[in-house]
């Protein structure tokens, strides 16, 4: 049997609020995180992504309330993310009740960071998270929560990761986020042919055809926010469409 793609909701959250921009941009609220989450799990989704998306930006830790309530609420692996900076943080997100963590900015900034949290807790717990923006014909890595550029390539960086330990790429498509346009196929397809660990592809989920396509693509995991949050995709409903596509998903 092929390994059954995934299916994870997102729930980005700010102040304490579920929200959802475009490109990174302009925020609108999106919900209760906690609410969410309970009626994702009952849905039937794979995983729950949680990523604080200010807490770098501002410079704290991770809304640790939240993510205990949450955890509680749901049955299904879990990954929280946002401001995590070391073996510490990532030791109270684990007993506060996520099963995975996602490093973005920590680990670009120090990169030892991803062979730590492998070795203390497993690479299966360890997700780097790439925020990448296509210009000037590369895929470039930005920071804190897509606010800040750099030189580094998006490709170089994930190869490297996936050396130091990380056991799991969420990759996402700045140019793609929120756009509703599908999502970067090429770039899936580009980092799959040298990823020895699953991709979950992220940015640009529209309709039920874009997670076939990005499947078909190579990517392990689809990741979505807005359509789920807004109720214009419901997780059945695309379970069934993908599984009538012959794509391989848990029901």
């Amino acid at each position: 049997m092929p390994l059954t793609k995934r299916i994870i909701p997102c729930l980005d959250v700010k102040n304490g609020r579920t929200v959802k921009g475009v490109n990174f941009v302009n925020i609108r609220d999106a919900g209760d995180a906690v609410e969410l989450a309970s009626m994702y799990a009952e849905q039937g989704a794979d995983e729950l992504v949680f990523l604080d998306i200010t807490a770098t930006n501002e410079k704290r830790k991770t809304l640790l309330e939240l993510v205990t309530k949450v955890a509680a609420a749901i049955n299904i692996p879990f990954t929280v993310g946002g401001g995590i900076s070391s073996v510490e943080d990532v030791s109270v997100l684990l007993n506060a009740g996520a099963d995975k963590v996602s490093i973005n900015t920590a680990a670009i900034k120090r990169p030892a960071l991803i062979t730590e949290i492998a070795n203390r807790f497993g690479t299966q717990c360890t997700v780097l998270a790439v925020d990448a923006k296509f210009e000037n014909d590369n895929w470039f890595v930005y920071l804190n929560g897509g606010r800040v550029a750099t030189t580094m390539n998006a490709i170089d960086w994930m190869k490297q990761a996936i050396d130091l330990g990380a056991g799991e790429i969420l990759l996402t498509s700045i140019n793609h986020d929120g756009t509703k346009q599908g999502f970067a196929n090429g770039l899936i397809k580009e980092v799959e042919a040298f990823s020895s660990v699953p991709v979950i592809a992220s940015g640009g989920a529209g309709n039920m055809q874009h997670f076939t396509d990005v499947f078909e693509a190579g990517a392990d995991a689809a990741l979505a926010a807005s359509l789920f949050h807004y109720k214009e995709i419901a997780i059945p409903d695309l379970k069934m469409f993908l599984k009538e596509q012959n794509i391989h998903v848990r029901m």
